[in-house]
């Protein structure tokens, strides 16, 4: 199967890197995904966790089971602008449920907002500024509109660098860390 062949690459690539990256889709929507996980450390391996934060009770369990060595949260918008941003209707609570948990974890972190013009503005760089308050690492992404799987966004041309320059000073009035990735 292709969990025995995921298996058999690790193993034989022991020497050439040490963490895996679980990314998605979705990841915690997996359901067997903590078991993975385990079967993945028990290998010594170091494990990162790319989520959307829908799913704070598998993101709890896998935090208290001490299965994550860093957890990466897309912050798709300000809580206002979040189901535009996701373009399916989202459980607010659960998103900010998970931002708690990770924010408390002890677990290195970091939440990012790939900013898409139409989806993100100013407004909603400081609503996600005093929304994530105090948290340690906020990284910062351009939008590229040559990747991207909606035709629509092929339209959309990305913030200019001195934009997104703009939109890191208005965060770092809320954040100590803020990563440019342009």
């Amino acid at each position: 199967s292709s969990v025995n062949n995921f298996f058999k690459f690790l193993d034989q690539r022991k020497d050439f890197f040490d963490g895996v990256c679980i990314t998605g889709g979705e990841p915690t929507l997996q359901p067997d995904l903590i078991d993975f996980i385990k079967k993945i450390k028990q290998k010594g391996f170091l494990i990162k966790l790319d989520t959307n934060g829908s799913n704070p009770e598998i993101l709890e369990k896998l935090i208290n089971e001490k299965l994550l060595d860093f957890i990466a949260m897309d912050i798709k918008s300000s809580p206002e602008n979040y189901d535009k941003a996701s373009g399916v209707k989202v459980d607010l609570e659960k998103i900010k449920k998970s931002v708690e948990l990770i924010k408390n974890s002890g677990t290195n972190y970091e939440f990012r907002t790939t900013v898409v013009p139409g989806l993100v503005d100013e407004k909603d760089i400081e609503q996600i500024g005093k929304w994530l308050k105090g948290v340690k690492k906020f990284a910062l992404q351009q939008f590229q509109n040559k990747k991207v799987l909606d035709e629509k966004f092929k339209q959309i041309q990305p913030y200019s660098d001195q934009t997104l320059k703009e939109f890191k000073k208005i965060l770092e009035k809320y954040i100590e860390k803020i990563e440019l990735r342009i």
